[in-house]
């Protein structure tokens, strides 16, 4: 079974995307710093992080930037930051995707099975 990792300060919208894709069958870890996840990354394995961008201490481009000296899973940004500039900044730094807030719960799923199926051929 596939397994991701959730990222974001906001623990409500993580035990929401959690119940989601556990609805797939896609396993859910969640935490709600930039160090945790990193923490996370470096004990289990995951085939996929959703990364908040927006976060107190590390945020998601600094947590991103760790994670790519280490890792290559994908990665899907997102970010109530509906500006071309942020998109553009997290694509660059390694994100494989990028969603903006409010986002259809629908289309998260289908952009992380998608990368999933790419990535984990």
């Amino acid at each position: 079974m596939n397994k991701i990792l959730i990222i974001d300060d906001d623990r409500e919208l993580c035990a929401l995307i959690k119940r989601s894709v556990q609805a797939e069958n896609i396993e859910a870890d969640f935490c709600n710093t930039g160090k945790e996840g990193l923490q996370k990354l470096r004990e289990q394995e995951y085939q996929l992080v959703v990364l908040d961008v927006m976060m107190p201490g590390m945020d998601g481009f600094e947590t991103l930037e760790e994670i790519r000296k280490e890792n290559s899973l994908p990665i899907l940004m997102f970010t109530s930051k509906n500006d071309s500039i942020s998109k553009v900044r997290g694509l660059r730094a390694g994100a494989d995707d990028y969603l903006t807030k409010p986002f259809d719960m629908d289309e998260l799923i289908a952009r992380i099975a998608s990368l999933i199926r790419r990535y984990t051929r």
